[in-house]
């Protein structure tokens, strides 16, 4: 069947209607098509110009900070990943004005995007290492979800920010035992450099706080095998320190079909990142248990007081197996439509 033909009553309602799941759906696709690049193809000066292109003609504004930028600012934590690669470390800055009668605080997403993940130093097994392409799977969906709100004109306005580093293993690599400072004054001590997601999204997280004063925050990453363990590929773990933003997260995943699952975000787990000669460190003092809630509690270290956040760790959601030989493993854009139906049923205006 090349084509299928609908009679409406009313089409012209119809044609609107479609024209907003077509705008998440070319979100999504875009999100899929870069979790689904070689990363000899996207790489983060690659990646940032390809945002740019994409994003910038639907209106949104874009920025890019390249490592000069970065490090006169400070980004100490994110530079500190990409060093070793010969492939410089990108931030991207979006920033979409659908609202501007409204003066309020914007809406802030900030995702990880760390197009090829060796573990660095602490070097992965070689065995699934090629998954390691899908580890930018939160930048993707923040610029996923920056397409469709475009695309459909949201009456809101939305900040995303991604970090783009190469973690690569080198002369000029970071080490366990360095102490990097990151964007807001913080020191953290490195005790593996597989733990890199984190201190990326560290520096991108302090940023949009610091320069934009969002009325909330919410990132993505694929951030911890543990989540795999504890969710496998259906449910993404998400992390909320406001109960309120909680509830609206989980009604549009039900809305969506993007599961998520709340997880415990607990004082005892931010104690546990704490450095005992840093600020911080990337590694919990308790070990390997309870990753996810380490993990997240590590970012909570770099989340203003009284800043409604929530921490959506898609490390089994942003990629799925496939039964086909032809395409074992492929990236699934999610977050977008979860993301872009929670701004339409609580941000818009209407």
């Amino acid at each position: 069947v090349e084509s299928a033909h609908f009679v409406l009553f009313d089409s012209e309602d119809a044609a609107k209607e479609y024209a907003v799941h077509a705008a998440v759906m070319a979100g999504t696709f875009l999100a899929r098509d870069f979790v689904n690049e070689p990363p000899n193809e996207l790489y983060p000066d690659i990646y940032a110009k390809r945002i740019k292109e994409e994003l910038k003609p639907l209106g949104v504004e874009i920025e890019i900070l390249d490592e000069k930028k970065m490090k006169k600012l400070g980004m100490g934590a994110l530079l500190a990943v990409g060093q070793g690669s010969d492939h410089a470390p990108r931030m991207v800055i979006m920033r979409w004005k659908g609202d501007k009668t409204n003066s309020d605080a914007p809406l802030a997403f900030v995702g990880k995007g760390v197009t090829f993940d060796t573990g660095g130093i602490s070097l992965k097994p070689g065995p699934g290492m090629e998954d390691m392409k899908m580890d930018m799977g939160g930048s993707a969906a923040v610029v996923g979800l920056m397409k469709a709100i475009a695309l459909r004109k949201a009456k809101a306005n939305v900040i995303g920010v991604v970090g783009l580093v190469e973690n690569m293993p080198s002369a000029r690599a970071y080490r366990p035992a360095d102490i990097v400072k990151s964007y807001s004054g913080k020191t953290i001590e490195v005790l593996n450099t597989d733990a890199e997601g984190r201190l990326v999204l560290a520096d991108a997280l302090s940023y949009v706080q610091d320069i934009y004063k969002p009325s909330l925050v919410i990132d993505l990453a694929t951030l911890t095998g543990a989540m795999l363990i504890a969710l496998g590929h259906e449910y993404c773990g998400t992390f909320a320190t406001d109960d309120f933003l909680w509830e609206q997260l989980e009604h549009a995943g039900k809305g969506t079909g993007e599961r998520l699952w709340r997880m415990p975000l607990d004082e005892v787990w931010k104690k546990d990142m704490e450095g005992t000669i840093t600020d911080a460190q990337n590694m919990a003092k308790s070990g390997r248990w309870a990753g996810s809630c380490t993990a997240a509690g590590f970012l909570s270290h770099f989340i203003e007081e009284g800043t409604p956040w929530a921490h959506m760790d898609i490390a089994g959601t942003a990629w799925i197996k496939s039964d086909r030989d032809t395409c074992p493993k492929f990236g699934t854009g999610f977050g977008v439509r979860v993301l872009d139906r929670f701004i339409a049923e609580n941000y818009e205006q209407r």
